[in-house]
């Protein structure tokens, strides 16, 4: 059991009868031992106290580095998903962008298939109104025949090259 300084100041040396000690000595080294018992004992509690401090500090970083740690995992997670959630998208705008550049290759194409179909067409007609033109007419009266110059005149204005 460990002794207090209180109990090193109190303590009682009982003298031998034949041999004695000089109680000055004694009674000042006891105080000394007192003293240095007294300032270990204080020094003693003051690491105590300190050690208790650096504990609780050292949880509270031990705490903070957890939280930290969660955070970065977090923030990790969370990137990977918005770089996930980016691609999802873009893959989505380019089967979307592929979707319409076909429809519209396709809408394209029938409208190119609808005017080629709408030439042909007019070409048939203009081949038959030609053709109605170069044969001879039948006799009408002179008030409705055409007049040659005017036929020449849509001879000459491309319409055969068109036609043709």
């Amino acid at each position: 059991m460990p002794l207090t300084p209180v109990e090193i100041r109190h303590v009682e040396l009982r003298r031998a009868w034949l041999r004695g000690y000089r109680r000055r000595v004694i009674d000042q080294l006891l105080s000394d031992i007192a003293d240095s018992f007294e300032d270990v004992w204080r020094e003693r509690a003051d690491l105590a106290d300190r050690l208790e401090e650096l504990e609780s500090e050292a949880s509270k970083h031990r705490e903070l580095e957890a939280l930290l740690r969660s955070t970065l995992v977090s923030a990790e997670r969370a990137s990977q998903d918005m770089k996930e959630q980016a691609r999802r998208e873009s893959d989505l705008i380019v089967q979307e962008a592929q979707a319409e550049g076909r429809r519209i290759s396709r809408m394209s194409s029938a409208e190119k298939q609808r005017l080629e179909e709408e030439i042909r067409r007019i070409r048939a007609q203009l081949r038959s109104a030609l053709e109605e033109l170069e044969e001879p007419a039948e006799p009408r009266a002179p008030a409705e025949e055409p007049k040659p110059a005017a036929m020449d005149g849509i001879a000459d204005s491309g319409i055969r090259r068109v036609v043709g």
